[in-house]
């Protein structure tokens, strides 16, 4: 059965750099992937996606230039660099993706990892 699991993340400084993953465990296959956060006590945003064949890729305005969306198809890994990070970025962060499960794509969601940016 499809899980993803997150790591990365943890406490930054603003103007600084972290990297998150979201790995696809077990013998599965992962189309396409997103990234959600959710700061506290807001509702949770796509951030960006990524399809499957790895274009096309969306980012959400406030995050363009900023950070990058990625994939490791051999690894059922994606990525998203986050840099230029500001206080505003801090939200639990969130990995969507669609697993071939039975017959159909189903859309799994990671539990999450929190990031926290430090002004």
């Amino acid at each position: 059965q499809g899980q993803l699991v997150e790591s990365g993340g943890g406490l930054v400084q603003a103007g600084g750099s972290t990297k998150l993953s979201c790995t696809a465990s077990g013998n599965v296959v992962m189309n396409s992937m997103a990234w959600y956060r959710q700061p506290a006590g807001k509702q949770r945003d796509l951030v960006a996606s990524i399809t499957g064949g790895g274009r096309p890729i969306t980012y959400s305005d406030s995050v363009k230039g900023r950070f990058t969306i990625s994939r490791d198809t051999t690894k059922n890994t994606g990525y998203l660099q986050m840099n230029n990070l500001k206080p505003e970025d801090t939200a639990v962060y969130y990995c969507k993706g669609e697993i071939w499960t039975k017959g159909a794509w189903v859309e799994y969601w990671g539990k999450g990892t929190l990031v926290t940016v430090s002004p």
